[in-house]
């Protein structure tokens, strides 16, 4: 590989002030122990902290540091993407800053890459420090991705893990906007194996994914990989007429064989709004796929770099993406 460079870990933060020496010293010292070469590629997205001057400064004494400073927060999983765009290594590994995910467990998965695998990703089996509510739901979007798609995704895991050169090569061959990262290499292909492990709690700071991003983030997944929604659609106004026909008939029959007469105008109303809802809902649907298309011919950059510092500062003229979506 070029500049031998045999692991590049890409590391995207958001305002990690709080952790971020901490995250730095504990991969360093997992690094440190493979006795090959590496770099860390620290992707600030916009952070509006100090996270992305302290990594600019252990890139002056430390020369396996590198931070790619992106121009504002495009969000967590374009920062991937720069990353992957930037990284020399053949082997790729990603990691979020927090600290949720042990970078210990690095060493396991370049254990598994060197025996063939060319993704080796960390699969969840329990998560500490979250609410109920937000494991349950974290659980139902991960089997309802799986349900709704052509392609094995699997569930209970994040952006954690590790994917070989080729792999990443092929991940940089897909320029569409709306990225959900883990789908896409689940999509690409490969051999593939999971490592179980369970997730500590933030050691410090707040979580960047709210519930507002978290739906984002579903609506990415789903809208990208599975066009059932739409088919769904369909099913539901085929079984809606049908219902509304046979009231229909039933209607008639009162109407022309008994001297009964049809009462319920509140019921009637709230069957008209449910079927306004429905309607509604699907339109919704349908809107994020003609989004999704908008987005797509636009032609922008996924991101854009402000300043790369690898050593020393070097004004990134025009980012690696724009020319690769030329």
């Amino acid at each position: 590989m070029s500049m031998n460079v045999r692991y590049s870990v890409i590391i995207p933060m958001y305002n990690e002030e709080a952790v971020i020496q901490e995250t730095y010293r504990r991969i360093k010292k997992v690094m440190g122990t493979t006795g090959e070469p590496y770099e860390l590629l620290f992707v600030n997205d916009g952070s509006t902290d100090n996270c992305a001057q302290m990594i600019e400064e252990c890139s002056y004494w430390d020369e396996s540091v590198k931070l790619i400073d992106l121009s504002r927060n495009f969000g967590h999983q374009i920062a991937i993407t720069a990353g992957m765009d930037y990284s020399l290594g053949d082997a790729v590994i990603i990691i979020d800053a927090d600290l949720q995910d042990p970078p210990e467990l690095i060493l396991k998965m370049i254990e598994e890459w060197k025996k063939g695998y060319e993704v080796v990703y960390a699969k969840r089996i329990k998560r500490k420090g979250e609410s109920v509510f937000k494991k349950w739901t974290a659980s139902a979007f991960y089997r309802i991705l799986r349900y709704s798609t052509d392609i094995s995704i699997p569930v209970d895991t994040g952006d954690f893990r590790l994917i070989d050169r080729k792999v990443c090569e092929e991940l940089k061959r897909l320029p569409e906007k709306n990225r959900f990262v883990r789908g896409l290499v689940s999509w690409v292909g490969f051999r593939q194996k999971a490592i179980e492990y369970e997730r500590d709690e933030r050691l410090a700071g707040e979580t960047k994914y709210p519930l507002k991003r978290m739906i984002k983030l579903s609506l990415d997944g789903i809208t990208s990989f599975s066009y059932k929604p739409l088919k769904l659609a369909g099913y539901l106004g085929g079984l809606l007429s049908a219902g509304g026909f046979l009231y229909l008939m039933y209607v008639l029959y009162l109407a022309l064989f008994t001297d009964e007469v049809v009462k319920g105008w509140a019921s009637m109303i709230g069957i008209t709004l449910t079927f306004n809802g429905f309607v509604l809902i699907m339109l919704g649907i349908l809107g994020e796929y003609v989004g999704r298309i908008y987005d797509e011919t636009k032609g922008r950059p996924l991101y854009i770099v402000q300043d790369f510092y690898e050593g020393r500062a070097q004004t990134v003229q025009e980012p690696r993406v724009a020319q690769l979506n030329k």
